[in-house]
């Protein structure tokens, strides 16, 4: 298994979020990430969904994702080839000397700091995953007394958007990287 990062465009619309999750939960598939949010047009949104499964039962949710009629367009972005983002905010101890230190590796990861008490500091991160996993692997040390993260948020490199890609290949065949939905 492998993970895979896809962008769903969709109307925003009620129950469509239940509908798209649904379809993964059917078949047994945990949705490791899952980010949605309004897109520069009115009335859609933009789902980001972060799933570990093989590339085939992959294909077939995606085929069954495209004949949701709120489902405009599906992407799956190929390694490497998107940016990828993802925002935590983390409460850590930092106590005495273990303060300057937590601030010493803020400065390093470039992370905003929110919140200061006696006891703990509140820190804002943003970057790709493997950023905020190293920054978290380090503040573990010190205790780590509350964790929030946003989910993973993704857009394909290059000049084009999710509306423009695949436009011409409304009949792509069935093993192709991107599908346009119907309905719509």
């Amino acid at each position: 298994m492998s993970l895979h990062t896809i962008s769903v465009l969709v109307e925003d619309k009620p129950g469509v979020l239940t509908r798209v999750a649904g379809l993964f939960a059917a078949r047994g598939f945990n949705i490791d990430s899952l980010a949605v949010g309004p897109t520069s047009d009115d009335g859609l949104s933009r789902m980001t969904i972060v799933v570990q499964v093989d590339k085939k039962p992959l294909e077939q949710v995606t085929k069954q994702l495209n004949k949701l009629i709120n489902v405009l367009k599906i992407m799956e972005h190929e390694p490497g080839e998107a940016v990828e983002r993802e925002l935590m905010l983390v409460k850590v101890r930092a106590e005495g000397e273990a303060r300057a230190r937590v601030l010493e590796i803020c400065d390093v990861f470039r992370v905003r700091v929110l919140d200061v008490t006696h006891r703990t500091i509140t820190i804002e991160a943003t970057g790709s995953p493997h950023k905020l996993e190293a920054l978290l692997a380090l503040l573990q040390d010190f205790g780590v007394v509350e964790l929030s993260r946003t989910g993973r948020i993704a857009l394909a490199r290059g000049d084009r958007g999710i509306r423009e890609r695949g436009a011409k290949q409304k009949a792509a065949a069935a093993g192709s990287e991107e599908w346009t939905g119907g309905g719509v």
